[in-house]
């Protein structure tokens, strides 16, 4: 009795099995959800019968622009670099979480050319991986460029530096912004402190 029940129960399961594995592509099987596996959404290259044109993927409205994403209306050039420094005003304040941040932030995208202090000495150059001498952000030279300007080049690139604009998001390119202007202090002040110890 008991082995017959053995035998129908696994004749049951042989017909299902057997059923599972018809191939015939006109008994898929059995949807379980059937909401998910068939979309009521328009797909992007579909007919769309709500728009006179037919097509479902739309264009964007004239002077949209993506969430996120911040026009920037320079050009990479010297006179747009000059431009951007006139014009455009830091508007993160420069909190120790800022300075904090941007630290973090030019320690994973700037040491390896500029250096940790700004000195233009990262492993980059001075391990020989790269031959042109990044540009010093310490210094007269480097202090007297307008948040703006550093700005610009982090966004669009300088020289032989490329843009960062899709690595490092916007805030936090201001944050390195005043990052660099601390590094620059604290250069001054190392500076001063060695010329009074040298007067002395």
């Amino acid at each position: 009795m008991q082995g017959n029940i053995y035998k129908s129960v696994s004749l049951i399961l042989l017909v299902f099995l057997l059923y599972g594995c018809d191939r015939s592509r006109n008994k898929p099987g059995w949807d379980y959800f059937p909401d998910m596996f068939y979309s009521t959404a328009y797909e992007t290259y579909t007919v769309n019968p709500n728009f006179k044109d037919g097509m479902t993927m739309r264009v964007p409205v004239t002077g949209t622009i993506p969430r996120g994403f911040t026009p920037f209306h320079y050009t990479i050039d010297e006179d747009s670099r000059i431009k951007a420094g006139n014009e455009l005003i830091n508007p993160v304040s420069p909190t120790e979480e800022v300075l904090l941040k941007g630290k973090r932030v030019y320690n994973a995208f700037c040491t390896g050319c500029h250096g940790e202090t700004g000195a233009g000495d990262g492993l980059l150059y001075s391990g020989g991986l790269y031959p042109l001498p990044p540009r010093p952000l310490i210094g007269v030279d480097a202090e007297k460029l307008r948040d703006g300007e550093i700005y610009h080049s982090i966004t669009l690139g300088f020289g032989s530096m490329g843009s960062h604009a899709s690595q490092i998001r916007d805030e936090d390119r201001w944050k390195i912004v005043h990052y660099i202007r601390q590094l620059q202090t604290e250069h001054k002040n190392n500076a001063g402190a060695v010329s009074e110890a040298e007067s002395k």
